[in-house]
């Protein structure tokens, strides 16, 4: 997939994630986006890295195009890798998203850690 293609694949993404507490960041080398703080699905080159839980990893493996996610060769259970193939058509990529809010959305929100200073000591 080209850099034009990744661009494209991250606008989609983001038309299909309208909340107001979605945010955007750069993770894993790609875009990620996050709902409440809890990673929802990075679009990159490669293709998606959709977080669907363990109780939903099955059913969601079960479908064309989809792989365990292993970054660095270590398993991610309940993140699922999608080939860009599979996310070809917005129907396609929305069914994706929305398994990941389904179980995203259920999440706690995540409290966002202090940020360190240059000098290594937390910021207020």
């Amino acid at each position: 997939m080209s850099d034009l293609m990744e661009t494209v694949l991250i606008e989609r993404t983001r038309e299909l994630i309208p909340d107001d507490n979605v945010e955007q960041k750069k993770m894993f080398g790609s875009t990620c986006f996050m709902v409440n703080g809890n990673m929802l699905i990075c679009a990159s080159k490669r293709g998606l890295m959709a977080r669907v839980g363990k109780d939903q990893e099955a059913e969601a493996l079960s479908k064309p195009h989809a792989t365990p996610c292993r970054p660095a060769g270590r398993p991610m259970p309940g993140f699922i890798r999608v080939e860009p193939e599979g996310i070809e058509s917005d129907k396609d990529l929305k069914s994706w998203v929305d398994l990941a809010r389904n179980y995203v959305c259920a999440l706690p929100p995540k409290q966002a850690k202090p940020r360190k200073s240059k000098s290594g000591k937390a910021r207020p």
